[in-house]
């Protein structure tokens, strides 16, 4: 830490030094740059000869008698400058040789090749843009420590490619997935965040305070109530991208804030959500990957159409034996889980141990694209029932690599069913269930003036990203994923 705050102190004095010489770089207020460092690498033959001015970060200089060589790193790339004192002047080249590792600089010159052949810049002039006062950790050993990574990731987006690749591709999917939906005649929207109540899922929320209308309010937990009254409203293929907050643990495959993509589209049902996730994730794929295959956790993956389709009751009675649908209540439920090795089922639900079951015994299997399919009703508030099966639902999640990647079914429009399930879950709240649904007064209301069939999907951005890139964790697609603070370390 003590050199770490040297290194700053001397840098501290740099900046000094160019102020009193009348040459602040805060002060400057842009740079026009004629072209990126990959423009000039890809384009050298046009532009060989030519005047450029380019700008970015110092991340190499190396001194050489009358010369020095620097990279110049911009978000596309990096090229090479070569500053000659012929140029420069001895002052200029000394104040050049002066940078350090970090600032960031404009220059202007003539493309051309160095004698060993390698792409450069041979700078006339320079501008500093702006000083770095930190270092940046020397060939990566500095950010070693994943927690610091995350916790400084304006650093390791500087000095970890692999970092920025991420984050970059993930840009380009979301851009796909919205170009893939407007194609297909979805229209976007941006319903509320702050919601006076929250639904669309089961889960906890977080909760805030409106000073001013002096009224309790809570972050979405997901946009599907909202998406729907637009249903209600007339429009007939919706669709959102946007965060979603839940207030749950943190891990490898969960942050408390994540984007998600919810799609509604009227007159449509489950098998044609089957169809529109198909099409969505093969095509993302086709933009990251540059086909519909790619690796995950050392499994080769196929995403192209149409994916494998699993009953939920028959795999895990396939798996575990336990035979959910001969299972009226909780007792009965947990009585048949206990040769099961599953931990803390005490206090489970019905729900609870199908769902944990699945999870230990299924999931792990599901690698290659599969709908899991026919949700039971009592943990599908917001899905059609199936009319000739009253106890099970037009409800399916899909499943990549063994991941959970979405949740789709043929919405629930029958006011008096929703009014009905919605009690259902007020009376599992009052049990002590922190993630049943709340009643949604308006929401029902809505459904009174009529919503026509649908068909409806949501899907997390970030476990799809961290899937199609193979990335270690979701935190690797998140640009900045929640840490605790350095306090409560």
């Amino acid at each position: 830490m003590s050199e770490q705050i040297d290194q700053r102190q001397v840098r501290l004095d740099k900046l000094a030094k160019m102020r009193e010489a009348g040459s602040d770089p805060f002060q400057q207020t842009g740079y026009d740059r004629t072209h990126t460092a990959d423009e000039l690498q890809q384009r050298f033959e046009e532009l060989e000869g030519q005047q450029v001015a380019l700008a970015g970060r110092i991340t190499a200089l190396r001194e050489h008698g009358k010369s020095a060589f620097a990279d110049l790193t911009d978000a596309s790339g990096a090229v090479q400058l070569f500053m000659r004192q012929n140029n420069l002047g001895e002052e200029g080249l000394a104040s050049f040789v002066n940078l350090d590792l970090g600032d960031i600089i404009g220059v202007s010159g003539t493309l051309m090749r160095t004698r060993s052949g390698e792409v450069s810049v041979e700078g006339a002039e320079f501008t500093v843009l702006a000083k770095a006062l930190r270092p940046l950790p020397e060939k990566w050993h500095g950010l070693k420590d994943t927690e610091l990574r995350y916790r400084q990731r304006y650093v390791d987006l500087v000095v970890n490619p692999e970092a920025r690749r991420f984050l970059q591709m993930r840009s380009r999917m979301v851009t796909c997935l919205r170009r893939s939906l407007d194609d297909r005649g979805f229209m976007e929207f941006q319903t509320p965040i702050l919601q006076p109540i929250y639904g669309g899922a089961n889960a906890r929320p977080f909760t805030t305070h409106h000073n001013a209308l002096d009224m309790k309010l809570y972050m979405r937990i997901a946009p599907e109530l909202y998406l729907k009254r637009l249903l209600v409203g007339g429009f007939e293929r919706v669709y959102e991208i946007g965060p979603c907050f839940r207030n749950e643990g943190v891990d490898a495959r969960h942050n408390p804030e994540f984007s998600m993509l919810e799609a509604y589209l009227a007159f449509g049902d489950w098998e044609d959500m089957m169809d529109l996730m198909e099409g969505l994730i093969n095509e993302a794929a086709e933009e990251v990957c540059g086909g519909p295959t790619f690796t995950y956790r050392g499994h080769e993956i196929d995403v192209t159409p149409p994916f494998a389709r699993l009953k939920l009751l028959d795999a895990v009675k396939d798996a575990t034996g336990v035979d959910f649908a001969a299972l009226c209540t909780d007792e009965e439920a947990r009585a048949a889980c206990e040769r099961l090795d599953l931990s803390g089922t005490d206090a489970d639900s019905w729900g609870a141990l199908l769902e944990k079951c699945f999870d230990r015994y299924v999931q792990p299997e599901l690698v290659q694209p599969t709908f899991v399919t026919e949700y039971p009703t009592r943990i599908s508030p917001l899905a059609k029932a199936m009319p000739d099966r009253p106890e099970t639902t037009f409800r399916f999640e899909l499943f990549i690599g063994t991941e959970e990647c979405g949740n789709a079914f043929s919405e629930l429009n029958d006011p008096l069913d929703q009014r009905a399930r919605f009690e259902e879950q007020s009376a599992a709240r009052a049990a002590g269930d922190e993630e049943a649904h709340p009643l949604d007064e308006d929401f029902v209301t809505a459904l009174e003036h009529g919503m026509p069939p649908a068909g409806g999907m949501g899907m997390g951005i970030g476990r799809l990203a961290m899937l199609l890139l193979d990335a270690p964790n979701l935190r690797e697609v998140i640009a900045f994923p929640l840490l605790r603070t350095r306090e409560s370390d």
